[in-house]
């Protein structure tokens, strides 16, 4: 009987579609944690991801006892349907066998497919808003600064690294502005002499431990420097895990753990994608319950979404690091190392042409790689851009039947160009030059603005110059704010306050929606409005509802 596949085709429909999950609370350390879900009740079928995910974590800390309810009239009409005959003689040993072969057999088999079949669905959502998420985050625009970066701390002090426009490290320092030392203006006096000494005008501050000390302290400094300084507070997610690893050891062999990290956070305002690519993709700080998902799926996923990014935006030869090369269609970390060690040696490349001279990059993988990786003031303008070397030809021929040169590339003298194809005809130009009309249209594009980086086009960082607190808020304040991160139930918005604030799915927008992510991406510019601070809980709760209006 529990072996018949009809028989439980029909059982799984039934419980897919009529079951309950239910929750109690077992009594242990962690469960105040999961009180939300003492006595919990909802249907299979409409049961949220993020909660599948919440109700399984708190059965793994031994903190609920979960179940799968059905009334079992419905499971035994199901039974009886198939397998009882109506025979006097034998009607009570069949209802005794059948409903043996349920208690036992069916409905553990049932209820154990049924879980897993929720954690299955749960897990693929998960995992597409972390690749939702990552996207924007490392999209978000560079910005080409003297920094500083302020890795926080009590007792140990704040690290301080100050980096140039290129990411290289200038100078390296060590302050105690925050609690037990408190050395506020001999802090003060420090920092200021790096900010006049590398023009440096951006501070990059870790939110991790001490991070609103820190915030508060550099907001005072501020208004001792001359020079136009303002601030922004980063996500510290992985940074302890680059400077303890391998990585980050071989780019910092004199530097401590914490100075590592200073550079990492100073690196994440400047570029983003450079910095966020050297750590593991699940410690990025996006999306929900990163260790509980199939690791090897959110790692293939997320790394799809990374190598995407790094070869839309392009590399520079010259600049990037061995594990942002990495990651560019037709190389691997091999032969990244191998490119990185030719440049040392003939001290920078100057076109593309010189990759087939790296050991181990044969005719192949320079066919891949060779459009995604930018010469920038090299011998070739052309290499300073996504024109692929097998379409320079046709590039060529393009400048030379409007009379223009390489030069005037350089020289940016070419904005008529468009004007002049579309006067003479898109597909006339494209069979002259012997291409297809979407390549022209490609190369154009890229000839308007060699160099370009497609980043730039997105919102800058938020950079702040003041500090609140959450006792500083009041209810129905307005704010702009930052998506941090995107969920099943709402998002997280940073408003300059150490917490980020969450605006609930049923406060973004008065039109309904299905999922915050149909009108929210991370790094998004937001206006919202306070509805309650709970500061026991450190608990912020925002609307986006209603506010022009006001």
């Amino acid at each position: 009987m529990s072996d018949n596949a009809e028989l439980r085709k029909e059982l799984r429909l039934l419980l897919e579609n009529k079951a309950f999950i239910t929750c109690e609370l077992v009594e242990n350390e962690n469960s105040p944690t999961y009180e939300t879900y003492a006595g919990f009740k909802q249907e299979v079928k409409n049961i949220p991801s993020h909660r599948i995910l919440a109700i399984n974590r708190g059965e793994k800390e031994k903190c609920l006892k979960v179940n799968i309810e059905i009334n079992p009239d419905l499971t035994m009409a199901v039974i009886n349907k198939h397998f009882k005959k109506n025979n006097p003689d034998t009607d009570s040993l069949m209802e005794e066998t059948l409903q043996d072969a349920y208690d036992r057999l069916l409905f553990p088999a049932l209820e154990r497919e049924c879980r897993n079949n929720l954690t299955d669905k749960a897990d693929e959502q998960a995992i597409k808003m972390f690749e939702v998420n990552l996207n924007p985050l490392l999209m978000e625009a560079p910005l080409k600064n003297n920094i500083i970066g302020l890795d926080t701390a009590y007792r140990t002090g704040c690290k301080i690294a100050v980096i140039d426009k290129n990411g290289n490290v200038l100078d390296t320092a060590v302050v105690y502005p925050t609690p037990p030392q408190s050395k506020t203006e001999e802090s003060i006096e420090k920092l200021k002499k790096l900010i006049e000494k590398y023009n440096v005008n951006v501070i990059s501050i870790g939110n991790g431990t001490a991070s609103k000390e820190a915030e508060i302290f550099v907001s005072e400094l501020i208004k001792h420097v001359s020079r136009p300084v303002s601030y922004a507070v980063v996500s510290e997610a992985g940074a302890s895990v680059y400077s303890a690893s391998k990585l980050g050891a071989e780019e910092f062999p004199d530097y401590d753990v914490s100075l590592r990290s200073a550079v990492s956070i100073a690196r994440r305002l400047q570029d983003p994608l450079a910095e966020l690519i050297k750590i593991d993709v699940k410690s990025i700080g996006v999306g929900q319950y990163q260790h509980d998902m199939p690791q090897n799926r959110l790692t293939e996923v997320l790394t799809g979404v990374v190598e995407d990014c790094v070869n839309s935006v392009g590399v520079d030869l010259n600049t990037a690091s061995p594990s942002l090369l990495s990651y560019v269609s037709g190389l691997n970390m091999s032969i990244a190392k191998n490119i990185v060690s030719y440049r040392a040696k003939v001290k920078g490349i100057k076109n593309r042409e010189q990759l087939l001279q790296v050991p181990k990059l044969g005719p192949k993988a320079y066919e891949q790689c060779a459009g995604f990786l930018r010469v920038v003031g090299g011998d070739e303008i052309l290499d300073n851009t996504a024109v692929h070397p097998e379409s320079y030809n046709a590039t060529r021929k393009l400048l030379k039947l409007f009379d223009m040169s390489e030069e005037d590339v350089k020289n940016g003298n070419i904005s008529n160009l468009p004007k002049l194809i579309e006067l003479k005809g898109e597909e006339k130009v494209a069979k002259e030059c012997e291409i297809g009309v979407p390549t022209l249209n490609d190369i154009t594009k890229e000839l308007l603005k060699p160099g370009r980086d497609i980043r730039e086009s997105m919102p800058k960082p938020v950079l702040r110059s003041d500090v609140i607190t959450m006792e500083d808020l009041k209810e129905g304040m307005v704010f702009d704010g930052v998506v941090r991160n995107v969920v099943d139930f709402g998002a997280f918005v940073d408003i300059g306050v150490h917490q980020d604030g969450l605006v609930h799915i049923s406060q973004i927008s008065d039109a309904y929606i299905k999922h915050p992510s149909e009108v929210l991406k991370v790094g998004d510019r937001v206006k919202v409005k306070v509805l309650s601070v709970d500061l026991s809980k450190k608990r912020i709760s925002l609307t986006m509802k209603g506010i022009e209006e006001e």
